[in-house]
């Protein structure tokens, strides 16, 4: 199983850095285009829909390398099982708003399917299901980092 998450991760990792890179020359493109009175209408479009996974998914890679926002500072100062009991609990606080977002964003995802880019002819949902999936994902990554927490030395 392991293996199998770490192949996981190394895809869901390309996926951003292919994503970000699109989104990089879809934008310096459209904009060169545009001056020269040839506008590429569908980048906008590809663009904000690459953008919105590129979020959800980089943020699991941000938490499963412990790359958010921390307070070192008072976490340093407490004990190894104060830092135990504060990074858990932080971490059931990150949970219950990734379970707020799962829960709110099926939904959306399925009030958009109506919805179309204006020059992708798809469905907007292909956007809005970034969040569930992304919060699932997060949740997935957080219960590891949980578990790892408390494997640490007994």
């Amino acid at each position: 199983m392991k293996k199998l998450y770490g192949h996981f991760c190394k895809v869901e990792e390309t996926l951003v850095k292919s994503f970000l890179i699109s989104i990089t020359l879809l934008v310096f493109l459209s904009a060169i285009f545009r001056t020269i009175k040839y506008p590429i209408n569908w980048a906008v479009d590809l663009s904000m829909l690459l953008f919105a996974w590129v979020i959800f998914l980089g943020a699991d890679m941000a938490i499963r390398k412990a790359e958010l926002v921390n307070m070192d500072l008072l976490i340093n100062r407490l004990t190894e099982n104060g830092r135990k009991i504060v990074m858990s609990v932080w971490n059931v606080v990150i949970l219950l708003f990734l379970g707020f977002l799962l829960w709110y964003g099926v939904p959306l995802a399925m009030e958009s399917t109506s919805r179309q880019f204006q020059t992708l002819g798809i469905s907007y949902s292909w956007a809005t299901i970034s969040v569930p999936v992304g919060a699932f994902l997060m949740m997935v990554s957080t219960v590891i980092k949980i578990r790892q927490t408390w494997k640490k030395n007994g």
